[in-house]
């Protein structure tokens, strides 16, 4: 069912995005399993066209699974994904079958760095030199960091000061839906909204 199901997710991002103001974007998380089916692009483009969403509004989430099968029809299928515009992350970087030839082959353009890294910043050298170093690495390639799983605000400070450029986790908010995202963020009277939503 994940790729019905992933097709549904797709629409309903996009078009709940198109709802919200221009500067907001929406990231989905797309399974290998559909990664690989046929016709990816083409569900992006209905979507996309569907909603009136900008393209550049859409970021899609990938894991290093997705480029171990079959990495040229994989890199083909992305290049098609960022000729629409559309942005692309590499999620969960560093836990999988991490290697730098993925970010030779294919200009990604945001890596995510794991949760497991991210938790171990305040009393593990070990995690803190991931985290700065894939923060450098990304930075010198002219890629944005997400670091996920941020929780307290010792983990944020020492996020921030390695260079992530973004971060994410219940420090900021846990998951919601997109009618309780509306009531908490887009009020004119509420806290300003993050520029990106994780859809899926």
């Amino acid at each position: 069912m994940i790729v019905p199901i992933g097709e549904w997710v797709i629409r309903q991002a996009c078009a709940t995005a198109s709802r919200w103001p221009n500067h907001l974007h929406v990231a989905v998380n797309i399974s290998a399993v559909q990664f690989r089916q046929p016709g990816l692009a083409e569900v992006i483009v209905s979507a996309l066209a569907a909603t009136g969403l900008d393209p550049g509004r859409l970021e899609i989430e990938i894991t290093e699974s997705v480029l171990i099968q079959d990495r040229d029809g994989a890199l083909a299928t992305l290049r098609q994904l960022r000729a629409l515009g559309v942005r692309i992350a590499m999620d969960d970087f560093g836990t999988g079958y991490s290697s730098l030839t993925y970010l030779q082959c294919f200009p990604f353009d945001k890596i995510k760095i794991d949760r497991s890294f991210v938790g171990g910043v305040g009393n593990d050298a070990g995690s803190l030199s991931i985290v700065r170093a894939v923060a450098a690495l990304a930075q010198g390639m002219g890629m944005t960091t997400t670091a996920e799983g941020v929780e307290t605000d010792e983990q944020r400070e020492r996020i921030s000061a390695e260079g992530c450029n973004e971060m994410q986790g219940y420090l900021f908010s846990p998951p919601l839906p997109a009618a309780e995202i509306e009531r908490r963020f887009l009020a004119a009277d509420r806290p300003a909204m993050p520029d990106r939503i994780a859809a899926a």
